[in-house]
C-alpha cells in the first residue's frame, strides 16, 4: 500500500514496487488520471500490478472504509508506505489560524496514525513480518523555510511517530522506518510551493551540487520496505544530497 501514490514521489514508489514484482495497492485522493496513467504504464512493464482505491485519509470514516476496501481484496498486507502530506499553504507564526494548523497536522500526522491503525490487523498477518516506510521531510529535521512551521512541525511529529511506533510493533515482527527527501524536483509539492529562485539558491548549497529526484526516494523506500524480516527499525534515511547529515 502507498498514500498518495499516484505521482510525484509516491508515484516513484508505486512504480518501483511494481517492478519488483509486488501487487501495489495505490491511494490517490484526486489525482485519477495519474493513477490510470500510473496503472497502464505496470501494465505495459508487464511486472507487476497497480489497484487503485481513492479515499480522504483526514476522515475517520472514509479511512474505515478504504481499509475495508482492501480487507476484501487481500487478507495481508506486507508493506505500507505512509507518503501522503503537504505543506498546504505558507504562514508564519504571527498569521496562522488554529483551522490551518488543525489541516497540516491532519494531512500530515493524523491521517498516517488513522491509516497505519486501520491497516494494522493485516500488516500482522504477514508471513515473514511487515515494513511500514514513513515519509518525513528535511523540513522535519532543520525546520524548513520561511512559512513552513506547521508543516515542518508535522513533518518533526512523523519522525517521533516512526520511533515510537517502530519499538511498540517490534514484537509483531514490523519493522517501521523513515524517510526524510530535501529538494526533490519534478513533483506537486515543489512545482507549488518552491520558486526557481529558491530552488537555484537549495541547489548551490548541497554538498552533491544537484537537486534530487522521485527516484532517489523510491529506491530508498524500496529498500527498507524490500527487508521483510530484516534487522532495521526505528532508523531514518536521509536523503538531501549531504545538507543534512547525522
Amino acid at each position: 500500500m502507498v498514500t498518495g501514490g499516484a505521482s510525484g514521489i509516491g508515484g516513484a514508489i508505486s512504480s518501483e514496487l511494481a517492478a519488483q514484482g509486488a501487487t501495489v495497492f495505490v491511494h490517490y485522493y484526486s489525482s485519477k488520471h495519474a493513477v490510470e496513467e500510473l496503472q497502464q504504464e505496470v501494465v505495459e512493464s508487464g511486472v507487476g500490478e497497480i489497484i487503485p482505491l481513492q479515499a480522504d485519509l483526514t476522515k475517520e470514516e472514509s479511512v474505515n472504509a478504504f481499509a475495508n476496501d482492501v480487507a476484501n481484496l487481500t487478507s495481508t498486507l506486507d508493506i505500507l508506505v505512509n507518503n501522503t502530506g503537504d505543506l498546504v499553504e505558507r504562514h508564519t507564526l504571527s498569521d496562522i489560524k488554529n483551522d490551518f494548523w488543525e489541516q497540516v497536522m491532519a494531512v500530515n500526522v493524523t491521517s498516517m496514525m488513522m491509516v497505519t491503525r486501520a491497516l494494522l490487523p493485516m500488516l500482522k498477518q504477514a508471513e515473514d513480518g511487515a515494513s511500514i516506510v514513513n515519509l518525513s521531510s528535511l523540513a522535519g529535521r532543520k525546520g524548513g523555510h520561511g512559512g513552513s512551521l506547521a508543516y515542518s512541525t508535522s513533518k518533526g511529529a512523523v519522525l517521533t511517530f516512526s520511533r515510537s511506533l517502530a519499538a511498540e510493533l517490534a514484537g509483531d515482527g514490523i519493522r517501521v522506518n523513515s524517510v526524510t527527501p530535501g529538494l526533490i524536483l519534478g513533483t506537486r509539492f515543489h512545482a507549488t510551493h518552491t520558486t526557481d529562485e529558491s530552488a537555484n539558491k537549495t541547489i548551490s548549497e548541497i554538498p552533491l551540487k544537484r537537486a534530487g529526484n522521485p527516484l532517489d526516494v523510491a529506491r530508498a523506500v524500496a529498500f527498507f520496505a524490500s527487508e521483510y524480516n530484516g534487522f532495521i527499525t526505528g532508523a531514518t534515511l536521509d536523503i538531501n544530497g549531504g545538507v543534512y547529515m547525522a
